[in-house]
């Protein structure tokens, strides 16, 4: 999402404000299976395509909204069968898709193959500027519709068959035998014809097959989503409804939420972590996900892109005391990160703790030897960006920044640079604007080695927001992938890991917990391995 994990607005599109409705007071419409829960939430960036979302906030929507091939256990994060019936192939390359029968979009369109296909050839095309583009890049024709350079020579990637309402065949550029794992994704989702025949009129009030419908949206105010009664799957809604209300600062959302106007937080701000077991009990969540923070570079920046300036990144690593913060700011919400994944994964997932090295030890005498090597700071002075709506980063930024200062002997060498909100932030950072580190805490998009290493660093992944590029990092990913022993295959992805180890391609400063706090007016409360409440087995009463 995410990491990762995602929502964009396409450029041009308008958000229709379909109902406005106030906010504040917790849920309504009475308790038991009709009764609506209320939690907070954050604009997202762009609207609710699929293909297009690729950042938390809009990503909660769409896994309320849609459902793909595959669904992520919500326990475990295993890849489990949602509308495949099965996906089978003799040579990892080679896929056959079948579908489950009866399934339909909200509006009474069946889904079928086609509305698998044509979601995906929209998103890969070029001209379609959908942000998770890359995601459909293994599919042999992806680069005749989305070219590195020019305009697409055709608008259907030659990879993609439709067989039957029933069936369609997947064929890669390379042999990829994790890949029917990615499918979960939501960029992965069907689509309905509606989307396609008046795509404005679904921007504005998205249509999906998931448990819940868009009911209205206020652009800063509230969207609320609405049980579908008529949903297929097994994961059906145990509540009416769930009213996603826009904070623009977490700090808020809890006070409401202790003060009984809030039923949800899916983010406990550090400055009430202190005080957060007394204020609920055990109402609040605290678990490991598959989060990882770290700071990013602009490598479109010359002054971060020379063999000196990888000195100064491990300088600026090893001057940041990670232990004394996530103790001291996150009350050990957080644990001190040593490689580039996150512990959720395990060792036989790709998880292996210590890869960093010293490189993430704190060591002040080394970090500000490292930084004097390297040429010293760009500019003489570090500033970290960060939005300075959710997820209480002023704290932790500051905290950063006082720990390299100090190392460095110069309480002017490191500032923090909130940049208004989350919006705005990813903006400025898909714009190619930032001229220093800015935090990118990444959330897993599927439970692979692949996903925490791929979409950040290979040339011109879908999150690669600072463009680093490195030849040897993106062919050992390609070796990766085509491994069909899944040992092997992490090896390889754990041998890429050490490219971006050398060149502190990005700074991990360390893995996150789930963090949620809830009210005595709903139960059954639980985050997914990707740190989203499992929105649809919630209770209200």
């Amino acid at each position: 999402m995410r990491g990762a994990t995602h929502a964009k607005w396409a450029a041009g599109a308008v958000v229709v404000a379909l109902a406005a409705t106030a906010c504040g007071g917790g849920g309504s419409g009475g308790g038991g299976a009709d009764g609506i829960v209320s939690s907070s939430w954050g604009d997202p960036q762009n609207p609710l395509e699929p293909a297009n979302t690729n950042e938390v906030q809009g990503g909660k929507v769409l896994d309320m909204l849609m459902r793909g091939l595959k669904r992520y256990d919500p326990k475990t994060g295993e890849a489990k069968n949602m509308l495949a019936e099965k996906i089978d192939t003799s040579d990892s390359q080679n896929f056959t898709v079948t579908l489950k029968d009866g399934w339909t979009f909200s509006n009474g369109e069946k889904v079928t193959a086609k509305s698998f296909v044509d979601a995906w050839n929209y998103g890969a095309n070029l001209k379609n500027n959908q942000k998770n583009a890359s995601m459909f890049s293994y599919i042999e024709g992806y680069d005749q519709i989305h070219p590195k350079n020019g305009t697409p020579s055709g608008e259907t990637m030659s990879g993609l068959k439709v067989v039957d309402d029933k069936t369609f065949t997947v064929k890669l550029n390379q042999k990829f035998s994790t890949w029917p794992d990615t499918l979960g994704y939501p960029a992965f989702a069907p689509l309905p014809r509606a989307f396609f025949d008046n795509h404005a009129a679904w921007v504005s009030k998205p249509i999906g097959n998931g448990p819940y419908l868009v009911d209205s949206y206020t652009k800063g105010s509230k969207l609320a989503m609405r049980k579908w009664a008529k949903y297929m799957g097994e994961d059906k809604a145990q509540n009416g409804g769930i009213d996603l209300k826009v904070y623009t600062d977490n700090n808020t959302a809890y006070t409401d939420l202790t003060a009984g106007n809030l039923d949800l937080v899916d983010d406990v701000p550090a400055s009430q972590l202190k005080n957060v077991k007394a204020d609920l009990g055990d109402r609040y969540i605290n678990t490991p996900a598959g989060i990882i923070q770290t700071l990013a570079f602009p490598y479109y920046d010359a002054a971060w892109n020379t063999p000196d300036a990888a000195k100064v990144r491990k300088g600026i690593s090893r001057a940041i005391n990670r232990k004394q913060i996530t103790e001291t700011i996150f009350q050990k919400t957080r644990t001190p990160a040593t490689d580039w994944t996150s512990p959720v994964l395990g060792e036989a997932g790709g998880y292996k703790a210590g890869l960093c090295g010293d490189a993430c030890d704190y060591n002040p005498a080394e970090a500000k030897k490292l930084i004097t090597e390297g040429g010293g700071i760009p500019g003489g002075q570090l500033k970290i960006s960060y939005n300075g709506d959710t997820g209480s980063h002023k704290e932790w930024v500051d905290a950063v920044c006082n720990s390299i200062n100090n190392a460095l002997g110069n309480d002017k060498a490191c500032v923090g640079g909130p940049v208004g909100t989350f919006a705005d932030f990813r903006s400025q950072i898909t714009q190619s604007k930032m001229s220093g580190p800015f935090r990118a805490g990444w959330q897993m998009d599927y439970p692979l080695i692949q996903n925490f290493l791929q979409p950040l660093y290979y040339t011109g992944a879908s999150s690669n927001d600072g463009k680093w590029s490195n030849p040897e990092f993106d062919k050992l990913v390609d070796r990766a992938n085509a491994d069909t022993d899944k040992a092997k295959a992490v090896a390889d992805f754990q041998e890429a890991e050490g490219v971006v180890r050398d060149q502190m391609a990005a700074i991990p400063l360390w893995y996150q917990n789930g963090s949620a706090g809830y009210s005595d007016r709903i139960s059954n409360v639980s985050l997914n391995p990707f740190s989203v409440p499992v929105y649809e087995q919630i209770k209200v009463g």
